[in-house]
């Protein structure tokens, strides 16, 4: 069965050589076979296919590529959010709250929390989805996590070290301990990535990498958190240690930006070299936390790759939506609206190592997305309002 989409005012598909370059074509179609993209043009030019959606002059991109999130918990921590919003700071303690109450859920009510923070982002664009655990902190729950994380996407993400739990507060290497041999063993059937939270009042450097180091000894891609409430070791180890992503950013010196500049630039293609580490900034933490924004000018201007992404979860970033992190990368980051959709589609894909996602191209996957609006710039100019008027998830509406 094949699908052309036709009459598209403009279609961003993401082909050019470079970072932010949206590649943009003018009255084109796309035809979509068999999950994938069949055939891109003119729209005059378009083959023959079994169905067919007009546009109508609208704008079409890839489906946006989530690389950051937390979506399986229970409760939230909207009390939380109240007190910062009077003036409490943000020190990341709250996560222990969540741990509580995702402990105490129950399968089925974890299921269903998370499927419905999927089904949200799926309205909203989102057709790929790194999904992480970390609210568990003991090995039952953390797999558990990781097992129903893996029913909703294959972009899973073993984050046992989020912060240390409670029970381990006077010895943080003994969790480590723990992390890397019983929990790690337990998370690998369900696990694609590992990710440690590098910061104060979570893990420092050494035991960072000791967790990285098991992790990929286990077969597992490397994220990291770091520098989000200070300056740290976080970005360097990342680059050290050769992460697919380090996310947040928020506090980076030279010497940070420079090795992050160091690592390169993927092609985006299926057989990329897949070397760069990129630059995943969350502006969702930062406008739920009153926190400084990341600087993405200062990155982008060194020949960093970025990347944007939700960072949804109950306690810094209760936000499921791209084009809001779009437009506060717009407004607050000093990025243009080309950059930041390619970071939220094209950057993603790569802070994933995905070649298949992110792009409008022969071959690549069918997800994409036709805007109520005949720009990629409605995205960052009309922020609040839902644009997403319909969404292909492998070439399916």
């Amino acid at each position: 069965m094949s699908l052309v989409i036709t009459n598209i005012g403009e279609l961003v598909t993401n082909s050019g050589s470079g970072r932010g370059r949206l590649g943009i074509v003018e009255d084109a179609a796309v035809v979509v076979a068999d999950g994938k993209i069949a055939w891109v043009g003119s729209a005059a030019d378009a083959p023959a296919a079994d169905e067919r959606i007009d546009a109508d002059g609208a704008a079409v991109l890839p489906g946006f590529v989530d690389s950051h999130a937390h979506l399986v918990f229970a409760g939230d921590r909207a009390a939380e959010f109240g007190a910062r919003m009077a003036g409490e700071p943000y020190t990341g303690g709250g996560i222990r709250t969540t741990v509580g109450a995702t402990r105490d859920a129950s399968d089925d009510e974890l299921r269903r929390a998370a499927g419905r923070l999927v089904t949200e982002m799926r309205r909203q664009g989102t057709t790929t989805i790194e999904i992480k655990s970390g609210y568990g902190l003991d090995v039952e729950h953390e797999a558990r996590s990781l097992r129903i994380a893996a029913e909703l996407t294959s972009e899973t993400t073993f984050l046992g070290a989020h912060v240390v739990p409670a029970e381990y507060q006077n010895d943080p290497w003994k969790y480590v301990s723990l992390v890397c041999g019983p929990m790690l063993a337990a998370a690998r059937p369900y696990a694609k990535w590992i990710d440690v939270f590098c910061e104060r009042g979570a893990f420092d450097e050494d035991q960072a990498r000791t967790v990285l180091s098991a992790g990929k000894d286990a077969g597992l891609g490397l994220r990291v958190h770091g520098n989000q409430l200070g300056p740290g070791p976080g970005v360097q180890l990342a680059v050290e240690m050769g992460a697919a992503s380090v996310d947040h950013c928020t506090h980076l010196d030279d010497a940070d930006v420079e090795a992050l500049a160091s690592t390169g630039f993927d092609c985006m293609c299926a057989d990329g070299g897949h070397t760069t580490t990129v630059a995943t900034l969350l502006p969702g933490a930062e406008f739920s936390t009153r926190s400084p924004y990341p600087d993405a000018r200062r990155l982008l201007d060194a020949g960093v790759t970025v990347a944007l992404a939700t960072d949804c979860n109950p306690g810094s970033s209760y936000t499921s939506s791209m084009s809001f992190c779009i437009a506060l990368a717009v407004r607050e980051m000093r990025m243009t609206p080309a950059e930041a959709v390619w970071a939220a589609t094209a950057g993603g894909a790569q802070a994933l190592r995905r070649g298949d996602v992110g792009r409008i191209a022969v071959g690549a996957r069918a997800d994409l997305m036709i805007l109520d609006a005949p720009s990629h710039l409605h995205l960052a100019y009309r922020p609040g309002v839902p644009l997403i008027r319909t969404v292909l998830h492998d070439g399916v509406p």
